[in-house]
């Protein structure tokens, strides 16, 4: 499969649209205006969408939504952790939705992205045509302490010493809710610190393989000062979801065609969670694949371009 190339005049649609607490969404809508809807949800929290994002979808087929969630990339308040939270995350993609009228739409999701689009799916089972899932998180008690409560350090032993030994150990059973305090210090090199090395510890697992200076390189790609203090903040919330809450639920959206795509060496999220989830949706097709966790790595995009075309032929 080949990937899309991007033409900035398949970008259609552009702007701000107002939302509850004060917060405004930068979104953008690309390809084709009576194409088929897709909604894609960027990961992080706080990551943003780019322009290299479009790169999976045929502009003369899809009708794709990209937008910035509450705090991430041009949205604004930029990196706002107030009324920010999984429910009014839901809020804001039924004004999305309701804005150009869709009535159902293909979610594509990855990292924290599929943790959105299953919680939108499982709330509105009614309003997904299919979703396409990459590096799946569920938010549970297990994925946060692969994450950060130890499950790193047998894979990548200096990257997680470098990570933990910021934090005293008595604060170390919520690790996400010392780097936010940190994140939010009126020192602003204390500040500077603690955001800066919470965004190094993830972008140093997201491959196969990396380097210090591929590490540095790929932070350029995002906004880490916005993607930081979201994900601490929501993760040391435990992403606003009850413990189990989606696996709870799951059999609300048994009837949903879902592709699920994961790197067998993910090490950000675990394989096992994808299995899992695929054992639990009758309608899903799993994928594990040679890679990372990251959607640039090449069995990645593959994998999400076949899915893509297969959606594009039955959704």
């Amino acid at each position: 499969m080949k990937r899309v190339y991007i033409n900035p005049e398949d970008t259609f649609d552009k702007g701000f649209i107002s939302v509850s607490g004060g917060h405004k969404l930068y979104y953008e809508r690309f390809g084709n205006p009576n194409g088929k809807p897709v909604l894609f949800l960027h990961g992080g929290p706080g990551g943003g969408f780019g322009d290299k994002d479009k790169r999976f979808f045929d502009p003369k087929i899809w009708q794709v939504i990209f937008f910035d969630q509450r705090g991430a990339g041009r949205s604004t308040p930029f990196a706002s952790i107030q009324n920010n939270t999984t429910d009014n995350l839901i809020e804001d993609i039924n004004i999305l939705l309701n804005k150009w009228s869709i009535k159902k739409v293909l979610l594509f999701g990855g990292s924290w992205g599929s943790t959105l689009a299953l919680t939108f799916a499982i709330t509105h089972p009614e309003k997904v045509s299919g979703m396409i899932l990459r590096g799946i998180f569920l938010s549970t008690k297990k994925d946060i302490d692969h994450l950060l409560h130890g499950g790193i350090k047998n894979f990548f032993p200096e990257v997680w010493d470098r990570f933990i030994k910021l934090v005293p150990r008595n604060e170390r059973k919520n690790v996400a809710k010392y780097y936010l305090s940190q994140m939010q210090s009126p020192d602003e090199n204390i500040r500077e610190k603690y955001t800066f090395e919470w965004s190094y510890y993830e972008a140093s697992i997201m491959k196969i393989k990396t380097s210090h200076k591929r590490v540095l390189k790929d932070m350029e790609n995002f906004s880490y000062k916005s993607l930081s203090i979201l994900e601490a903040h929501y993760i040391a919330n435990y992403c606003f979801l009850p413990e189990n809450k989606l696996i709870k639920n799951l059999v609300k959206i048994k009837h949903i065609p879902t592709a699920i795509v994961h790197g067998r060496y993910d090490f950000v999220c675990r394989p096992s969670t994808a299995f899992f989830l695929h054992k639990k949706l009758k309608m899903s097709r799993l994928h594990l694949v040679p890679a990372g966790h990251s959607s640039s790595e090449n069995e990645i995009e593959k994998k999400l371009l076949i899915e893509l075309k297969k959606f594009s032929k039955t959704n």
